[in-house]
């Protein structure tokens, strides 16, 4: 099989079940010390021919850009969900994101028959999902899925970085780099940082100011994901 047959063979096999309405979905930010954890899901129609065929973490910024743009015309429909520091926090990284999750296939313009998933389990669409390891690199939708959640939270955190200045979001969105550690070491910790792991917890005892400068209420958060958003997406 060609490239094209390849990255779409899982989406193939399940259309010709019967299940017209796939979504692709995969998730940002598990890994940082902080900002929100992004899912995005993506339906595709039948005929659509594949334009991506590697993991999205192998793209250049630039290109992941381009791509975003294009997903965002060649689907019948995209969504994004949120989960905020403050929900990581409250019920742990895991259930965070699948709570993005869900939100994002909520948010869709429409319902969803089946689901590929990137190795997450998802809640209430136990019998009618793939859960494909890798499926990021294996699924064309799952591919998609990443490059709108990956370009829709590094704009976020690039927004966050002119809120946050002292903390460069905008070179390392919150992954713990060397730079960004010493940083919580030496200004504590910020609304946005994620306070229950462990490497925020044992550098950051203190919180920096910029209380004032972020919301407070998770609702006013997720509310400001959603604003960036549609600013990002007035850019094309």
């Amino acid at each position: 099989m060609d490239d094209q047959e390849v990255i779409l063979q899982f989406e193939r096999e399940y259309w010709n079940k019967g299940f017209n309405l796939i979504a692709g979905v995969d998730e940002a930010g598990r890994g940082p010390l902080a900002g929100p954890v992004v899912a995005a899901a993506v339906i595709f129609p039948q005929n659509v021919n594949p334009f991506l065929f590697r993991d999205s973490k192998k793209l250049t910024e630039k290109k992941r850009r381009e791509l975003f743009f294009r997903i965002c015309e060649e689907a019948i429909t995209v969504s994004v969900g949120f989960a905020d520091s403050l929900e990581i926090d409250e019920i742990n990284i895991l259930n965070a994101t699948k709570l993005a999750v869900k939100r994002a296939l909520f948010s869709l313009s429409v319902e969803p028959e089946f689901l590929i998933t990137d190795a997450l389990k998802i809640e209430g669409f136990e019998s009618r999902s793939l859960v494909l390891v890798k499926g990021d690199e294996r699924s064309f939708s799952c591919a998609c899925a990443s490059v709108v959640a990956k370009v829709v939270r590094d704009f976020i955190m690039e927004e966050l970085a002119k809120v946050f200045p002292e903390y460069g979001f905008e070179k390392h969105k919150g992954y713990p780099t060397k730079f960004h550690i010493d940083r919580i070491e030496e200004l504590g910790v910020s609304p946005i940082h994620r306070r229950s792991f462990g490497r925020v917890r044992e550098k950051g005892e203190r919180q920096t100011g910029g209380k004032d400068s972020f919301p407070v209420s998770i609702e006013e958060r997720l509310l400001y994901y959603q604003e960036k958003l549609q600013e990002l997406l007035r850019r094309d």
